[in-house]
């Protein structure tokens, strides 16, 4: 995989240092940053259009665009159909992607850590203060865990990946569910160092020694971190990658009547990973000049984007989606 650095910097470039042009320019969720500036570019190499993506956070994303401050925002938090209405917003799924646990465990190799959804959760709420904690243990039995503190490595921003971690451990605990909640911040408080973005999180968790942290898996390859296998809902431990994300994503509902609005997080499935996420597109209802130009460059990115999707390990959405969100720009005029 290339560099995401390089990906980034170019699809920078190409959005803000050309010459003259009409440009879209949106912002938010960092989970998707990778991909939209990737199809950026190959976007206007192939078209000579121009989409200016930046990241900031699904706060931000959303904050933004329904400020009308950008043409269009990104959100890992899709918005529900009511505050659609309030804001008058449309709403469209832009891909899927997968949020790890990444850990910095010296002399502990990439995939050698298991953790059980139950261990997740009482290390995000600082229940679990040391490595080698029996619960830990009892699933890596062959595994040498030191009696170091966990560094827990979170989000400072309000994120959307936030939000998807969240609700995946409030699925998981009545106890988190009831005491913290799904929400783009939390008051953490395990022994916690935040990082903004999914660039500050990985660089954080790269940096020091006994930290775990939840990171867009992109960004984990990146960095070349380490990441933990997890147990799933069904009670299966699974790998991170393309086929556990895709099992994840087969089972999704996209409603159309909804703006699209779902949650795939904590699928059912053997081989589904739990930690799966859909990055959402939001855009204002009433300014239908940029937003044709979006949907002409999603339009070309479900079209022709699905192997550079892929190359950052994302999953591109089905046909059968696509089509519908194409059907859902037309029936509002936006395509």
């Amino acid at each position: 995989m290339k560099k995401l650095t390089s990906i980034v910097v170019a699809g920078a470039f190409v959005a803000t240092s050309l010459m003259a042009g009409e440009m879209v320019k949106g912002d938010g969720s960092s989970f998707v940053l990778p991909i939209n500036q990737a199809w950026a570019k190959a976007y206007y190499k192939a078209t000579g259009k121009k989409v200016q993506y930046n990241g900031g956070g699904s706060g931000k994303g959303i904050k933004d665009s329904t400020a009308r401050l950008v043409d269009f925002g990104g959100t890992d938090a899709p918005l529900t159909p009511k505050a659609q209405m309030k804001h008058k917003m449309l709403q469209f799924p832009a891909v899927v992607g997968a949020t790890v646990l990444a850990y910095n465990l010296p002399g502990v190799a990439n995939e050698a850590l298991k953790l059980t959804d139950k261990a997740i959760v009482a290390i995000a709420m600082g229940k679990v203060k040391y490595w080698d904690d029996a619960m830990l243990k009892a699933v890596n039995p062959n595994v040498k865990l030191p009696h170091k503190k966990i560094i827990f490595a979170r989000r400072s921003d309000a994120s959307g990946t936030t939000w998807n971690f969240t609700y995946f451990l409030a699925s998981v605990s009545k106890d988190w569910r009831k005491n913290y909640g799904v929400k783009k911040t939390i008051n953490w408080t395990s022994n916690n160092v935040g990082g903004k973005g999914n660039p500050g999180v990985s660089s954080i968790i790269k940096q020091t020694p006994y930290s775990i942290g939840y990171i867009e898996y992109a960004y984990a390859v990146e960095s070349n971190a380490k990441v933990a296998v997890v147990e799933n809902r069904d009670g299966y431990f699974v790998k991170p990658e393309m086929k556990t994300f895709q099992a994840a994503a087969a089972g999704a509902n996209f409603d159309p009547k909804k703006g699209f609005y779902t949650v795939i997080g904590y699928p059912k499935g053997k081989d589904s990973y739990p930690l799966v996420a859909c990055p959402f597109i939001i855009m204002p209802k009433e300014k239908v000049a940029a937003d044709k130009q979006i949907t002409a460059f999603y339009t070309w990115a479900y079209d022709n984007g699905a192997d550079i999707a892929k190359k950052l390990y994302y999953v591109p959405l089905p046909k059968s989606v696509t089509d519908k969100i194409k059907k859902y720009w037309k029936d509002n005029g936006v395509k």
